[in-house]
């Protein structure tokens, strides 16, 4: 599909950073950040450029084989397959890029790019560019970005008056400048996830040129012809983090299995691996577990076929549909982690065991919008022939 070459090599790279990572999970958690001996060993398997366009050095992936990569690497480190694929998403711009300055930004064999959540900056418009003031949170990865990016509304040079949509929406374009611009502000102190870096950075009146900014939201912008580029970041990100909750999934059942094989609760007159209620528990996880990653991966191997098909992009019926199996696989994977975490026992609650800091994990992830339970509303309403109550994860 699409002439894409690297899918079987990047499988055999996800697993080539496993032991790595998981001996680097508590310094992972520690530092607050991925270390720089992890950025190095991610970089050097080429993991920050899995839905990078292929002229500039990326991998392109299929949807269905991105959600296979990220779901190795979260079953080793949460934080580090968040960063992977928040950065995956951004790397999907470069696409909406004169191809002079997506290399120019992506081509470096290090470059990352982050952005916080949100349309919270200003962009007025001047001669070559735009002058950008705004200030962004949840940037995930942006410990080791080479490059941020602020979603900002647009102004005409008086400042005042906002650059308008067709529609009626006011205009915003995504800005890209240099790490090295920014101010940081270290407020990531959470209950999971933490080793993501998913702090605050503001700028104040900095100059940006016109291109370097695109939007993400206007295909006629797009420059590359990958089906890929034709189904939206957001879309892309539900099936990233949906394949990491399912990672997370993956490593507390075998973790459990593994625990099963020695383990005799106090007062049990046996081992779990000879309890039938546990023998029937573990068996249901597994099911559950199957189940939900054949669904995703069925979900986004449709969703490719339709982009590689429809050279205008996904209608609203095949969004909605991915945008279901992701969230619906969030919900389900956290269930199953809840589950295996609890029936561990005693044995979950150490730091220094495999089950806490996966169960934080995982929990954390499910906040993020693409895990709301209110996105079954949209989706509900899309399939009773109603409009969507929302633009913004479809």
């Amino acid at each position: 599909m699409d002439g894409r070459v690297n899918d079987s090599d990047v499988v055999a790279r996800a697993h080539s950073v496993g032991d790595m990572l998981k001996e680097a999970g508590a310094r992972i958690e520690a530092a607050g950040r991925l270390p720089d001996d992890v950025v190095a060993a991610l970089h050097d398997a080429k993991l920050f450029r899995l839905l990078l366009p292929k002229s500039v050095g990326g991998d392109e992936l299929s949807l269905r084989r991105h959600a296979e990569v990220m779901e190795i690497v979260a079953s080793f480190d949460a934080s580090a397959a968040w960063t992977m694929s928040q950065g995956a998403g951004c790397a999907m711009s470069a696409a909406f890029l004169e191809p002079k300055t997506a290399q120019r930004l992506f081509g470096p064999a290090d470059a990352v790019l982050s952005w916080g959540a949100g349309i919270q900056g200003t962009a007025i418009k001047v001669d070559g560019g735009y002058r950008v003031t705004g200030k962004w949170a949840f940037a995930s990865g942006s410990g080791h970005a080479t490059l941020l990016g602020g979603h900002s509304f647009l102004f005409e040079a008086d400042g005042t008056t906002p650059v308008m949509r067709d529609d009626g929406r006011k205009r915003d374009r995504t800005i890209i400048f240099p790490r090295s611009k920014a101010k940081f502000h270290d407020v990531w102190d959470v209950m999971g996830l933490r080793g993501t870096y998913s702090d605050t950075f503001e700028v104040t009146d900095l100059f940006v040129p016109e291109d370097e900014t695109m939007d993400r939201d206007d295909y006629s912008e797009c420059r590359e012809p990958g089906s890929l580029y034709r189904c939206s970041t957001s879309l892309a990100y539900g099936v990233g983090f949906s394949a990491l909750q399912l990672g997370i999934a993956r490593a507390m059942i075998d973790e459990l299995r593994e625990l099963a094989m020695t383990k005799t609760p106090r007062g049990a007159p046996s081992s779990l691996r000879e309890n039938p209620v546990f023998q029937t528990l573990l068996a249901k996880l597994e099911a559950r577990h199957r189940s939900a990653r054949a669904y995703l991966h069925s979900a986004a191997s449709e969703a490719d076929q339709v982009a590689a098909a429809n050279k205008t992009g996904l209608a609203l019926d095949d969004r909605v549909n991915l945008k279901l199996a992701t969230m619906h696989v969030i919900q389900d994977a956290v269930e199953i982690t809840v589950e295996a975490y609890r029936a561990a026992g005693a044995s979950a609650i150490f730091p220094s065991g495999p089950f806490e800091r996966r169960l934080r994990d995982a929990l954390t992830a499910s906040q993020q919008v693409q895990g709301r339970a209110t996105n079954y509303v949209t989706a509900g309403r899309c399939m009773l022939g109603l409009e969507p109550d929302t633009t913004m994860f479809l």
